[in-house]
């Protein structure tokens, strides 16, 4: 990170600064482990106590907190911690250097035009008639499949897979190992029991600033696109089937599954191990919670826990006297007794 005053990191993300607006900072830093030149964020009051005691040089915090003791770091006030912390990091991370080039070690089929501001690292095969867009960063053993298209700024780390017909979008990111575009799983029974495949001619679709975490798969349509819309981030170890449609700004945590057809709206915030079963609706601004089991349609703006899931005051309920149910139990067979 280059240097800067506490006064022009407040600047750039709109804070104000209690105490010294000259402080230089130069690192980043958890807010448990901050040293001079160091700046950490404070956003989770479970955390307050190490307010009083770390030694950065200052510490982003909410406009409303009041201390309880004395602090020595300079404080930048903001509307949203956690917000102008990430912001000063891609900030950061878009000022360093970045390397440029085709390894001699690639093997790029003939005709494919991979603009200069583009790296291409070792052991990268990319296959006939894939169009690459300006600035992207391909890491080593990473495969491209025919009639790809990529677009600007895109960064693919080291074994992404992006098979044939696939379309990814600008500034998406695919994190190592991710499997774009495999086959959808699709079999059809015959009158013996046994099945056959269903070929899978559609695509994946990964609309603009999409992010794909390791080892995730999303799975070509059989016809027509699998779809992920702009802004929705994905996870580690999730699966996506074919035909799925996740619009924009959507979270999923990870290991969680998303059978085939089922389509969601935006905004929606997904925890770990959720399953979704196919061909159902999910509305927009919805929160599930982890290991939750999702069976039907989902209205907007619900919340949802529990497999089968329920509606989450529901379900509190219902644990709270799930819990006591071995000391009920025990009543009900008292009271038959006497």
């Amino acid at each position: 990170m280059i240097q800067f005053t506490v006064a022009q990191v407040a600047a750039f993300i709109g804070g104000s600064v209690d105490g010294d607006t000259e402080a230089v900072v130069s690192s980043f830093a958890k807010i448990e482990q901050g040293k001079p030149g160091d700046l950490c964020f404070l956003a989770n009051m479970a955390y307050e106590q190490h307010l009083y005691s770390t030694q950065a040089s200052a510490v982003i915090i909410s406009e409303e907190f009041k201390p309880s003791k004395f602090v020595s770091p300079a404080l930048i006030r903001v509307n949203n911690p956690y917000e102008a912390f990430a912001k000063l990091m891609a900030f950061a991370e878009s000022q360093k250097p970045r390397a440029t080039g085709i390894s001699e070690l690639a093997f790029i089929a003939e005709g494919v035009n991979i603009p200069t501001s583009c790296l291409i690292g070792e052991f990268v095969v990319i296959q006939k008639n894939v169009q690459i867009g300006k600035n992207c960063t391909i890491y080593p053993q990473v495969f491209i499949g025919e009639n790809v298209v990529i677009g600007d700024d895109v960064v693919l780390f080291p074994g992404v897979k992006v098979l044939k017909d696939s379309v990814i979008g600008n500034r998406c990111v695919l994190n190592a190992g991710a499997i774009v575009g495999g086959d959808g799983f699709g079999f059809a029974p015959d009158e013996k029991g046994h099945f056959s495949k269903i070929p899978q001619l559609g695509n994946v679709i990964l609309e603009d600033d999409v992010e794909i975490g390791a080892n995730t798969t999303i799975d070509r349509a059989t016809m027509g696109s699998t779809r992920i819309g702009q802004g929705t981030k994905l996870d580690n170890l999730i699966m996506i089937a074919h035909n799925v449609e996740i619009g924009e700004h959507n979270v999923f945590a990870a290991q969680t599954g998303v059978s085939g057809s089922t389509k969601m709206g935006n905004h929606n915030m997904i925890g770990g191990q959720v399953g979704f079963s196919g061909h159902i609706k999910i509305g927009s601004r919805c929160k599930i919670a982890a290991q939750s089991g999702i069976m039907s349609d989902i209205p907007d703006e619900a919340s949802l826990m529990g497999s089968p899931a329920i509606p989450s005051s529901r379900y509190f309920r219902i644990y709270a006297i799930f819990r006591k149910l071995d000391e009920l139990a025990r009543k009900v067979n008292s009271l038959e007794n006497k």
